[in-house]
């Protein structure tokens, strides 16, 4: 929902809670070192966001982060980096990842968006299905065939509270510990590319369960995404629409959740504050 041309004061802020509602919310403190750590029912999670050139809230936020230099990931503008840890076991085939709204957009979307569309489930996400155009528009993925790198870890034992993680991670295809056995035991393909047109499987991703008290770690990221220019970028389109963005149309929000029971795990939301309206300052080191 971005584009050029944005007011100078049209700045982002980016939150996230274990669910929708967003007084569950907490502020993400972008290209920071250390992530935001949200416990809920159904999981622990911690979360990274980073993006190129940001100049959004909090004030003082650095304006890039190290993960942009790095040969693996330097192609991208933004980053959502997780580490998951599920209270109960999760079907691969249930957990999904994408965008959703509780509000219609289509008088929102830009001339070129079903071309562009088509571009991205042909040549970039081949498993990405929704619907744009209904009263609560959806985009979603498995969450197995979508994120850019899926890194498998260890268990953590019960009663036994997930331990700090490493500041400023780079999260890699692949696995450490019992982690390898886990990749090894479903065949899962060392490369990262690989591994994601495995998963477009429907059979493999129920085949393949996330474990209760394992951890899991991802990253998500694109070129395509300018959050700088407030643009979209695919191969062949740009779409710049900042004139869509307004108090009602003004959040694009990233969701984890449960393709069976519809529950969300975790809610990341990417605000445009307008101008003059009133920056909130959230804080807080955990979310329960």
């Amino acid at each position: 929902m971005f584009s050029t041309n944005k007011a100078p004061n049209h700045r982002l802020r980016i939150t996230a809670g274990p669910r929708y509602d967003p007084q569950t919310h907490q502020l993400v403190h972008v290209n920071g070192p250390s992530p935001i750590r949200i416990r809920s029912p159904h999981l622990t999670a911690d979360i990274w966001v980073r993006i190129k050139e940001y100049t959004g809230y909090p004030e003082g936020s650095p304006k890039s982060n190290p993960y942009f230099t790095h040969p693996t990931t330097s192609a991208n503008r933004y980053s959502i980096t997780l580490s998951l840890t599920f209270a109960e076991d999760v079907n691969g085939d249930d957990l999904l990842f994408g965008n959703d709204f509780d509000h219609p957009i289509r008088d929102y979307l830009p001339p070129g968006f079903n071309t562009a569309f088509k571009v991205v489930k042909t040549m970039l996400d081949p498993s990405i299905d929704g619907d744009a155009y209904s009263d609560k528009p959806y985009l979603y993925s498995p969450a197995l065939a979508s994120w850019n790198q899926f890194r498998v870890g260890e268990v953590v034992p019960p009663d036994t509270k997930k331990p700090a993680v490493e500041a400023d991670p780079v999260v890699l295809e692949g696995a450490e510990g019992s982690g390898v056995e886990v990749r090894e035991r479903h065949g899962l393909p060392g490369d990262a590319s690989a591994r994601t047109k495995y998963f477009r499987d429907q059979e493999k991703r129920k085949g393949f369960v996330l474990e209760k008290g394992r951890v899991y770690e991802a990253d998500f990221g694109n070129p395509y995404l300018d959050f700088e220019d407030f643009a979209i970028h695919v191969p062949g389109i740009t779409l710049n629409i900042s004139k869509y963005v307004s108090e009602k149309n003004n959040v694009l929000r990233y969701v984890l959740k449960n393709r069976t029971t519809g529950e969300e795990y975790l809610v990341i939301g990417f605000t445009v504050v307008l101008d003059g309206a009133e920056e909130k300052t959230e804080e807080g080191d955990e979310v329960d």
